[in-house]
């Protein structure tokens, strides 16, 4: 009969646990990136390649004053601010901070 009465109270107990964890619960969002890489990167729009899509390259950011130092390889990467079925108008030299989206590298800048 003991063993009974132990499961029945820890069902209670469980069941009291269960109410005032909801009741005291709060909601947190958090966003996490795969791995220890970079989720984001500032680049430089080196020159129009097609509609939408514009070569960029990555730079690193120095001391305020300072140029920021190209580095890396030519990319390729879309404008999300522009149409993609007309031809991009975002001049080279413009810095802009860019993200990767499965296979595609997009950035967000008005011209």
């Amino acid at each position: 009969m003991s063993n009974g009465q132990n499961l029945a109270d820890s069902q209670q107990l469980l069941q009291r646990l269960a109410r005032t964890a909801g009741q005291q619960r709060q909601e947190t969002s958090v966003v996490t990136s795969p791995g220890a890489r970079t989720a984001a990167w500032a680049v430089k729009v080196k020159s129009h390649s097609s509609y939408n899509a514009y070569n960029v390259r990555v730079v690193e950011i120095g001391d305020p004053g300072s140029l920021p130092v190209e580095i890396g390889q030519e990319m390729l990467a879309v404008n999300l601010a522009e149409s993609f079925l007309d031809q991009g108008t975002l001049p080279a030299g413009t810095y802009v901070l860019m993200c990767r989206v499965g296979s595609r590298n997009i950035f967000c800048a008005k011209p």
